[in-house]
């Protein structure tokens, strides 16, 4: 395939057996990737196991020609996470490129959410996230070189109905990858983080009332779409780093969180009540002029 290569560097795409993993691994897979596909075999809530999505995955990598092996583990223990990143050295001996994709989904209205289904989405996201990546980070960063690709959600950052656990899972990844990005570029590594929507068996499950929003209009909603940007960012070729993707319904487009200019009380003036507040807020709240910083410090070094 000309283009975009992957010859001699190694994956890992984790919940890979279905929708946009599957998608995500065959690509780089087409593209000259050895590929570790993690998939743990369960349904979307998370629940149960077996090897048979994972095992298919990686017979279609061979069948064209790829090179892939299958992994079961768990990405929400550390011993899963680990055991995942071991599969690639002991496989392929390397790591190049993570794709965080591995993910679960339990819908309900906000105050009938159990525990369960809040713990369930942080063990597999967020958690999840960390066990695998923290590995995969130290491997790259001993070879001075790694993509890192984290699966975010639009949910998560502009809202969505009766995802309130999903949806605080999947921002908790925005700051995680802002870190991972930050403590990466001196070794190498760029960490980029993408808020897709396509068609898969996640988003067959979502609820009636969590869709009602949703435009009637036609779009694009294969994941071929969504691996388009994973491939890029996961690629040699891209040069950027702590940055989000929207890909919904045919659009590519950055997502930033940005800081407006605000209202400032200077340290010689009194210390502003309340009153002081409700006086200027239309100022505070005005979005007219912003800034999108690198860091916390960036954040603070915009103030007079």
């Amino acid at each position: 395939m000309s283009g975009i290569s992957f010859d001699g560097r190694v994956a890992i795409v984790t919940g890979a057996g279905g929708g946009l993993g599957r998608s995500h691994a065959l690509d780089l897979a087409a593209r000259g990737a050895k590929v570790v596909v993690n998939d743990l075999g369960g349904d979307i809530t998370g629940r149960g196991a077996g090897t048979g999505m994972a095992d298919q995955v990686v017979r279609e990598i061979e069948e064209a020609g790829g090179t892939a092996v299958a992994c079961y583990d768990s990405v929400a223990t550390p011993e899963g996470g680990a055991a995942i990143v071991q599969a690639a050295l002991d496989a392929f001996g390397t790591l190049d490129v993570l794709v965080n994709n591995a993910g679960n989904i339990r819908n309900a209205p906000f105050t009938d959410l159990t525990p369960e289904a809040i713990a369930a989405l942080l063990a597999v996201h967020v958690k999840g996230a960390f066990y695998v990546t923290q590995p995969a980070f130290t491997v790259m960063r001993d070879k001075g070189y790694g993509r890192i690709v984290f699966t975010s959600s639009g949910a998560g950052v502009f809202g969505n109905r009766e995802q309130a656990n999903y949806a605080a899972a999947k921002t908790a990844l925005l700051g995680l990858a802002n870190v991972v990005a930050l403590e990466g570029a001196p070794h190498g590594i760029k960490a980029n983080t993408i808020l897709p929507t396509a068609a898969s068996r996640m988003a067959e499950g979502m609820s009636a009332d969590s869709m009602s929003d949703a435009p009637t209009t036609p779009a694009h909603h294969a994941p071929e779409v969504v691996t388009a940007m994973v491939t890029y960012l996961a690629s040699e070729a891209n040069p950027h780093t702590q940055e989000a993707f929207s890909i919904a319904r045919g659009r590519y487009a950055r997502v930033f969180t940005g800081v407006a200019d605000g209202w400032y009380v200077p340290p010689t003036e009194p210390i502003p009540t309340a009153d002081d507040v409700h006086r200027h807020i239309d100022r505070i709240r005005d979005r007219a002029g912003y800034h999108v910083p690198g860091s916390l410090w960036e954040e603070m070094a915009l103030m007079p």
